[in-house]
């Protein structure tokens, strides 16, 4: 008996065994294009490339796939055969590609920045409807405010266009940042007049914050109130005026995408409403978001709940 690695590698039982990949789509690009040399080009490799792995396929195949006439080449029948056969395989191992390529960006964590006032308010009380409509994306909520690089880790951020950034950051528009003064329901009669044209009493405690020392002049210049000279207490962060804002301690300018929950539910009021300062807030990329992306599906569910 004739042991198995001394058999014939033109035996029948290596009929299954597959020519190389690379000859395949050297033949499939030639036999597409009828053309070595547009061939060659397509594929950026040489004339002689190609003609060499076409004449190394047709001898390993043991049959002619082009007739070369007059300098052009033309498929033969069995070249037909196997052009069909490679066309369909590649076809298929092109969508398999697409498709795990689609797999791999839905499964990868994106990293979202958010102002952190907005993140605490707005942002995470809607998470659980962006999470139970698109549950195959994977996005990891940060907080972060003012200036930052898409090289840090993040891969979309959440801003008010209220500083600089670069022309190559795309910014796509989310709501405009409207204010108002709020304050506990059971403090309005206290600390504002009644009627239709509500307004602030000179005596009523002004909340502050130090990352926006300006909140209470803007807000007075829009609205067309008098600036008070009232002295109030200042807190180190946004989030702590509004905090104070709910514990009675005195009237804060509340943003109204920060303060929509708390006047929903009872917990804040806003007496003279919300007037409109000029800015935005954004979702910033580094390129436009394409259809169909994880991310434009992020920033649609955004406007939504906007």
């Amino acid at each position: 008996m004739i042991p198995d690695h001394d058999s014939d590698s033109k035996s029948p039982l290596n009929d299954a065994r597959l020519p190389s990949l690379l000859a395949l789509r050297c033949f499939e690009a030639a036999a597409r294009l009828e053309n070595f040399t547009r061939a060659a080009d397509e594929l950026h490799l040489t004339h002689g490339a190609i003609s060499r792995a076409v004449r190394t396929l047709e001898d390993d195949l043991g049959v002619a796939l082009f007739e070369r006439r007059s300098r052009r080449v033309f498929l033969t029948d069995a070249g037909r055969k196997l052009a069909q056969a490679v066309r369909d395989g590649l076809g298929l191992m092109r969508q398999a590609t697409r498709e795990l390529r689609a797999s791999a960006r839905q499964q990868r964590q994106w990293v979202l920045s958010c102002e952190p006032t907005l993140l605490m308010c707005w942002l995470i009380p809607r998470w659980p409807d962006f999470q139970a409509r698109h549950p195959a994306i994977n996005i990891h909520l940060v907080a972060g405010g003012g200036a930052f690089s898409f090289d840090s880790g993040i891969d979309l951020a959440i801003r008010r266009d209220d500083f600089a950034w670069s022309d190559a950051i795309h910014a796509a528009p989310l709501f405009a940042e409207k204010n108002g003064p709020v304050c506990r329901p059971d403090k309005v009669s206290t600390w504002f007049t009644s009627g239709r044209n509500a307004a602030l009493r000179p005596a009523a405690p002004r909340l502050h914050t130090r990352t926006r020392p300006n909140a209470w002049p803007a807000w007075a210049d829009l609205a067309g109130q008098p600036q008070s000279e009232a002295i109030g207490q200042r807190f180190e962060h946004f989030y702590f005026s509004l905090q104070a804002a709910v514990a009675g301690l005195g009237v804060a300018i509340g943003p109204w995408h920060l303060v929509r929950d708390d006047i929903e539910h009872g917990v804040l009021a806003a007496p003279m409403g919300f007037v409109d300062d000029g800015s935005h807030y954004c979702l910033l990329s580094p390129a436009p978001l394409a259809e169909g992306t994880p991310q434009r599906d992020l920033l649609e569910w955004l406007k939504a709940m906007a």
